[in-house]
């Protein structure tokens, strides 16, 4: 006898309440800025008084976001960080609906999700007023419309899907460049699938890569669609530069517009001085050297905030990644090979990428995505046992014991510290 499926927008409107109570809860603690947000709220600062271009390394969107907050909440603590909170949601909802587009089924969606929820990563960069909480959040979205476009039962559907999916994704390279990747690895996800089908079923190449007689993506030919992808995300992309036009000073023009990213890429890729918390891509699946945000007195407490994932996210999800391979290449399971495709590419572009100096929140959307690959080969591997469950038993188990240096709790004293650094290097 099979059981109906639990009804996906009540688990997610269940999920979304549980992640927004957590990421908002003591949210206003502390009280100054931490980390980064040295950096970004000034920047947004800027942005609300039009004053001139500042923290050019960068583009605009999620800076134009804390502005909101600030403008909405104040100049103050909740100011920063309440989008973050909701750029935290949309992260763990994200993992959801890409689960369930990708599976078919609620448990494992959900089972992704509270992964998600509790994957520290996810969880600290939910209360920090930072560039990439936004970035992943809108990756995520970005990535979901496309795989809702993908599942279209009519052309028009599944142009319109694309189009928002596209948008969006434009907006996470708005928020921060490094979901840049993202936009060409939907193209080639495109093609590849067209391709697979088109072997399945016998067809010609030229077939695969017209618009007629599709199963995924109805109506939309690979070229068309490809262009379409690129053109909707520039120029979602560009939008977000519009304030930069009412500058007091320096102004942006439309024939500025271009040199500024030649700008911006150059900031990106200039040497930089060493770092105490500097890391190499290579160490960051390991984390060699997580990130302390903050560590001093605080709000009349010794208090901090240790950006680092939860140690069975982090390493179990590794043993995922293959895991998800392996039954991509037993079984041909494309849901598997997607999941582990997700964390490769977001992860493996950090090898080419030109930066003098890494860190490791750099690898938060990877982080991100060994949920789902968590999800999928726990799914697929369980044949009637229960290891979702024993898995989400353990990762919560690593949330509550690292809770304190996750969310600026009241600490015993200066040296507590020693308590959660199991390594030197987490010093």
């Amino acid at each position: 006898m099979t059981h109906p499926q639990p009804s996906p927008f009540r688990a997610a409107a269940i999920l979304a309440l549980l992640a927004q109570f957590l990421f908002c809860y003591r949210l206003t603690i502390p009280s100054k800025l931490m980390f980064d947000e040295v950096h970004y709220v000034p920047a947004a600062r800027k942005l609300i008084a039009l004053a001139g271009p500042t923290n050019i390394e960068h583009p605009l969107l999620a800076k134009e976001i804390i502005a909101a907050g600030i403008l909405l909440f104040g100049d103050n603590s909740l100011g920063w960080r309440f989008f973050s909170t909701l750029a935290g949601t949309t992260t763990v909802l994200g993992v959801f609906a890409i689960l369930w587009l990708m599976l078919g089924r609620v448990r494992p969606a959900v089972f992704g999700a509270l992964f998600a929820v509790f994957n520290f990563t996810v969880f600290v960069q939910a209360r920090i007023g930072m560039l990439d909480g936004f970035m992943a959040a809108l990756a995520l979205l970005g990535i979901t419309g496309l795989l809702w476009a993908m599942r279209a039962e009519t052309g028009p559907q599944a142009w319109s899907r694309w189009i928002m999916g596209s948008a969006v994704l434009g907006l996470a390279v708005a928020a921060k460049w490094s979901a840049a990747p993202l936009v060409a690895f939907a193209a080639i996800a495109f093609v590849a699938v067209r391709l697979n089908d088109a072997r399945a079923n016998g067809r010609s190449v030229y077939a695969a890569l017209n618009a007629g007689g599709h199963r995924h993506w109805p109506g939309m030919a690979a070229i068309t669609a490809i262009v379409t992808l690129g053109a909707v995300s520039i120029a979602a992309y560009f939008l977000t530069f519009a304030p930069a036009f009412f500058y007091h000073i320096d102004a942006m023009t439309l024939a500025k517009l271009l040199p500024f990213q030649g700008n911006m890429y150059h900031q990106q890729t200039q040497i930089l001085p060493h770092h105490p918390y500097q890391s190499s891509w290579w160490s960051w699946p390991f984390m060699v050297r997580p990130v302390w945000y903050l560590y001093e007195p605080a709000d009349g407490a010794q208090r901090g905030v240790l950006l680092i994932g939860n140690l069975a996210i982090l390493y179990g999800g590794l043993i995922a990644v293959v895991a998800c391979l392996y039954a991509w290449w037993r079984d041909r399971s494309a849901a598997a090979l997607a999941a582990a495709g997700l964390w490769i590419g977001s992860y493996g572009i950090w090898a080419v990428i030109p930066k003098s100096l890494g860190f490791f929140y750099y690898y938060y959307l990877p982080t991100t995505f060994l949920c789902i690959a968590l999800a999928v080969a726990l799914d697929h591997f369980k044949r009637g046992k229960h290891w979702d469950e024993a898995m989400l038993i353990v990762v919560l188990a690593f949330f509550v014991l690292f809770y304190p240096v996750l969310s600026a709790a009241r600490l015993s004293g200066p040296n507590a510290f020693h308590f959660w650094t199991w390594f030197p290097s987490w010093v």
